[in-house]
């Protein structure tokens, strides 16, 4: 008896042991970004709920305690209490945080269960519109914040090029060769899809090894916090010109992207050489990030790839089997962006082992029209701003309406997640903070009650005409017309000269669909409150951000004026408008230049940090000014 009651206790010291080593990384989190809370987070483990990550929150004698069904649940709650209690936040575009010494209470004890298994985040884009020349202390930062935002699976392609170089060694290639198919560090996304390759390259074998060291710490980082990488995979891309090293190879050209780059081709997948590079590839990227990776992403024919006539069926088949096998019950992350994944590719799929991010769904409702993707498992996200581009544009409600409109249809059963998909990721904070909320609520949240409680934790405080005012954006510029567009309406500023300006950029829009003399006076009763929160940086970032907005809308206004009086041969009034025109445009980066947050400085100061202890520092540099691209348009040099 004496043996076994010890045999107990040592059980139970092991798993409290446990349960602290669990949530160890969530005090850390704690300390890094609330350091108020030092000594006064108590953290406990509890079951999951039929599949569902649940939290609670409760306050006793000024200590804060946390009981969570995991690390990431518990960062969750960690985030929820500190909005909406403390009102405090961090975000992407300025942060709101102060010490506090007394807790705010939490009564009565609330409890929050999840909506869908799965929060995911990042388009492949955002990792170079957003985040192109990352080091370790800004992945830091970004993993804090999906942690606190409940995202538990994300796309994480970080250190892809030396997988990919030791990979073509290994098939022959040389070290020139190899380089040359790997592009630059602000254009891996478009590699990775399919779209281009070698691009801004070629890339140093010290660049490469310190984006793979720097993997290696994010994705220790990920595991730890609960969140789950997406890594690529490989389904057939390989370079255009492979058949030149490998006469047997059967590759399928695809051709120019955007009319000007050349893509990468697709091996056949149905052949044997595929199976012996795939295994190689799966072998290298064992070698540099283990064998604990459960999904991965990458899809062939993407944005127009060409197929040839390949029985999709087995294509299919073919790269699912692939993976795995080096990767056994490994999930298979598709886009579902425009007519991918197709139903050819779709039949030749283990559902079980498949999952699709509806990306753009607030806009094409893919899922609907595909009838669930034949009873595949989907994450509804949504893409809320493309290229990085600055604009204020969210179509809140409907992030609400449709997310729940799919959970209540026929194929409900199939959505298990919900995810944020920008193309960048410095912008519109509300859109991240209530996509990723929503994740959390058993029905409807009432947007004006949320939005109340977002001006609260955003600025520190309540404030009846910033609640009023966003109430009004709520209304008008994030809106929710039901109408196709590709992210925020676009600033006249940023165009090319011409007489003829529509759109600015390609894809994009100078179409605004909402009411700009409402929007205009709810900025004013914004402004308002500027007193009360003049040492407020997201105040001040978001005052910016809305001012500048007005200012784009006039400056719209005032174009049109000037093309209409060169059109009709109008001296004086060319001579007006064109003056003021160009006077907005100076007024405008006055007002932009005040704030970190709209200069090109940032952007730029990353990637001299990046580069500052590799051999091609000269080459970053160049690729972080070409990189500023205008959707579709991309004029670079093929050398420096």
């Amino acid at each position: 008896m004496k043996f076994l009651l010890t045999a107990l206790v040592f059980v139970l010291n092991i798993c409290q042991l446990c349960l602290a080593q669990d949530f160890k990384s969530v005090n850390n989190l704690a300390q890094r970004q609330f350091p108020w809370l030092a000594g006064k987070l108590v953290l406990k483990s509890v079951p999951k709920e039929k599949d569902a990550d649940v939290f609670t929150l409760e306050t006793r004698n000024n200590q804060l305690y946390i009981s969570a069904s995991s690390a990431n649940a518990a960062s969750r709650g960690l985030d929820w209490y500190v909005k909406h209690y403390a009102h405090q936040s961090i975000s992407h575009f300025g942060n709101n945080t102060r010490n506090i010494n007394k807790l705010p209470v939490v009564s009565p004890l609330l409890k929050k269960t999840s909506l869908v298994p799965y929060r995911y985040a990042l388009n492949y884009c955002t990792i170079n519109y957003s985040f192109s020349f990352y080091t370790w202390e800004d992945w830091e930062k970004e993993l804090d914040w999906m942690a606190l935002n409940g995202v538990n699976i994300m796309l994480a392609p970080v250190g892809t090029e030396l997988v990919w170089y030791n990979t073509l060694l290994r098939l022959g290639y040389t070290d020139t060769e190899a380089k040359a198919f790997i592009p630059g560090p602000a254009f891996t996304a478009w590699w990775l899809m399919g779209n281009l390759e070698g691009w801004g390259g070629p890339v140093s074998i010290d660049m490469m090894k310190q984006q793979a060291e720097l993997q290696k710490k994010i994705l220790k980082r990920m595991k730890e916090l609960g969140i789950e990488p997406v890594l690529q995979g490989f389904y057939g891309m390989v370079p255009h010109d492979l058949k030149n090293k490998i006469s047997e190879a059967k590759v399928i050209e695809q051709g120019k992207w955007a009319g000007e780059f050349q893509r990468p081709g697709i091996l056949d997948p149905t052949t044997k050489l595929f199976s012996k590079i795939a295994d190689t590839y799966y072998t290298e990227m064992k070698n540099l990030y283990g064998e604990d990776i459960h999904y991965f992403a990458g899809e062939p024919f993407h944005e127009g790839g060409k197929t040839n006539g390949l029985d999709l069926k087995n294509v299919a088949e073919s790269i699912q089997t692939s993976m795995q096998k080096s990767y056994p019950n490994s999930t298979w992350v598709l886009q579902g962006w425009q007519q991918n994944p197709s139903d050819g590719l779709l039949a030749g799929l283990k559902k079980e082992n498949t999952l699709i991010i509806e990306l753009f769904g607030e806009n094409t409702a893919n899922w609907e029209k595909r009838k669930g993707y034949g009873g595949t498992s989907f994450i509804w996200s949504n893409v809320s701003n493309f290229g990085e581009k600055n604009g204020l544009y969210g179509k809140l409600q409907r992030f609400i309406d449709e997310v729940f409109r799919a959970k209540e249809s026929i194929y409900g059963a199939n959505l298990k997640g919900i995810g944020i998909i920008p193309e960048g990721i410095f912008n519109n904070p509300v859109a991240y903070d209530l996509m990723l909320d929503i994740a959390w609520y058993s029905e409807k949240p009432i947007l004006d009650q949320w939005l109340t409680e977002y001006t609260k934790y955003r600025y520190g405080k309540e404030n009846q005409d910033v609640i009023q005012a966003w109430k009004e954006f709520a209304q008008t510029i994030y809106s929710s017309p039901d109408v196709y567009q590709e992210g925020p309406s676009e600033s006249i500023y940023c165009a090319r000269p011409s007489l003829n300006v529509n759109p600015v950029s390609s894809w994009g829009t100078r179409k605004r669909n909402y009411d700009q003399s409402r929007f205009k006076e709810a900025v004013k009763v914004f402004v308002k409150a500027d007193t009360d929160f003049k040492d407020s940086e997201t105040y001040q970032t978001d005052k910016t951000d809305f001012l500048r907005q007005v200012w784009a809308n006039k400056g719209d206004v005032v174009y049109d004026e000037l093309i209409k009086a060169i059109h009709e041969k109008k001296t004086t009034e060319i001579q007006k408008s064109g003056h003021q025109f160009l006077e907005m445009i100076s007024t405008q980066n006055m007002l932009l230049g005040n704030n970190i947050h709209f200069t090109l400085n940032r952007w730029l100061k990353e990637a001299e940090h990046f580069g500052e202890k590799l051999p091609d520092a000269q080459n970053v540099m160049f690729n972080a000014n070409p990189s500023l691209l205008t959707g579709g348009r991309i004029i670079i040099p093929k050398q420096i």
